[in-house]
């Protein structure tokens, strides 16, 4: 609307030029000396307005473009004075200094927070021009680690640590990888990358150092913690169940010894008894060995077993301390001569993870079940069941159960569904989870 006044403004101003200008040949024609003086100085003033009607706006966008040069975006041009076309032209220019104000406030924060991070990052960053060496940004932890002040230039650290500066800046480190720096007489594990990018005509080399040695450290004694956090988890899991089986057999001689007649020693039982407490203290020791080398452990113990003798060698382990708990165990296998090829002490030792989970589950649980199935599914695979109806896992947790080291006890150590997990892996078979809470949890053990 602004566009097309100004045009029709434009066209009047022509038009009535014109007719005095025709105005002033026809005076001249009739040699009329009033009336050529009076267009003539008509005509005149229409020029100049005309040329001042033009004038205006390239004086105005003029007068932006030399702002715009000097990079001066303060400037306010008049929205409430002159024409309507020269007050919109004022309003865009005013719009396009409000933008690139706005832009420069932008970039500006953006800056002050890519400096903020780098400031707090506690990694080491340098960024410096190939050509010059005049450093384009370093970060306080660059300093930190490297025990330097704040520079201008890398022509100092050539100067005054050479070794330091050609591990650095002048070996290329396009791949992140690890080195040793001697800082002060002492040599500190690294981890470095760098990059090179070009700005304008200008390339800049980008060097990122990282000190991994307290972390090494760290790592190194949290392994430790965790390793002995393991065994203890473990071990206390395969005692538990032979010292319970002890006491019951020690409980059953005592007696026997006090009234031989009124409790007569059942050798049979106590044979059981016995054998079953070397075979769990023989798999507590294969435990100790397996997991000692379990990274190169590439073949297992495999035997052809019979579901149900695993089932009474674990049933012989857990009844007493079940017994104790009053905690329901029934078996069930199908078909009933059901054979597995595993490394039964491995499986006996996921076995009693599993069952004492179950137990702790059904905790404060009224009567207490755990049910231990073994049968044969239809795609050929062997399956071993362990369910009870305890509390049930967390739907937001049931994902994290098989990480290690994690728990939902407070004194557990979250060893033992991950280490469960890696003894199916060795027997090329999976474990699987089914849990609703309030209701109880399913088990798997799947043998392909």
């Amino acid at each position: 609307m602004v566009y097309r006044n100004y045009k029709i403004a434009f066209a009047a101003r022509i038009v009535i030029l014109f007719i005095f200008l025709a105005i002033l040949a026809y005076a001249i024609s009739v040699v009329n000396a009033y009336l050529i003086v009076a267009s003539l100085i008509i005509s005149l003033l229409l020029a100049y307005n005309l040329y001042r009607f033009i004038i205006k706006r390239f004086i105005a966008i003029d007068d932006f473009f030399e702002a715009v040069k000097y990079r001066d975006f303060s400037r306010w041009y008049s929205e409430e004075h002159g024409t309507a076309d020269i007050r919109k032209l004022h309003t865009g220019f005013n719009e396009v200094n409000r933008t690139i104000k706005e832009i420069n406030t932008e970039k500006e924060t953006q800056y002050l927070y890519l400096q903020k991070i780098l400031e707090v990052v506690q990694v080491g960053i340098i960024a410096y021009n190939i050509k010059t060496g005049n450093i384009l940004w370093m970060n306080d932890s660059l300093k930190k680690t490297l025990n330097i002040p704040s520079i201008k230039n890398i022509s100092f650290i050539e100067s005054r640590k050479k070794e330091l500066f050609n591990s650095l800046f002048v070996e290329n480190h396009a791949k992140e990888e690890s080195i040793t720096i001697n800082i002060e007489n002492e040599k500190n594990k690294m981890l470095v990358s760098s990059s090179i990018f070009n700005v304008n005509s200008d390339s800049f080399k980008l060097v990122v150092l990282q000190n991994i040695e307290d972390t090494l450290n760290k790592n190194e004694s949290e392994a430790w913690k965790k390793l002995l956090s393991v065994m203890t988890h473990e071990i206390m899991n395969s005692i538990a169940p032979i010292t319970s089986l002890a006491e019951t057999l020690k409980g059953n001689i005592q007696k026997n010894m006090e009234k031989p007649k009124q409790s007569p020693l059942i050798t049979e039982d106590l044979y059981e008894g016995i054998e079953s407490i070397q075979k769990r203290s023989e798999g507590l020791m294969k435990f100790a060995k397996t997991y000692r080398s379990l990274n190169k452990i590439t073949q297992l113990n495999l035997h052809q077993i019979k579901a149900n003798e695993l089932f009474q060698n674990i049933n012989r382990l857990m009844h007493p301390s079940l017994q104790a708990k009053e905690v329901l165990m029934e078996y069930k296998i199908e078909p009933p001569e059901l054979e597995i090829e595993i490394d039964a002490y491995l499986i006996e030792q996921v076995l009693i993870n599993l069952i004492l989970n179950a137990v702790d589950a059904c905790t404060h649980v009224k009567d207490p079940k755990i049910k231990v199935a073994a049968f044969q599914h239809l795609n050929g695979s062997t399956v071993i069941k362990v369910s009870d109806n305890g509390k049930g896992i967390p739907e937001e947790i049931i994902d994290n159960v098989f990480v290690p080291f994690f728990s939902t006890k407070k004194s557990g150590s979250g060893i033992g569904l991950s280490l469960c997990k890696q003894i199916m892996l060795l027997h090329k078979g999976k474990i699987q989870i089914q849990s609703k809470e309030g209701k109880g949890t399913i088990i798997s053990l799947v043998f392909s």
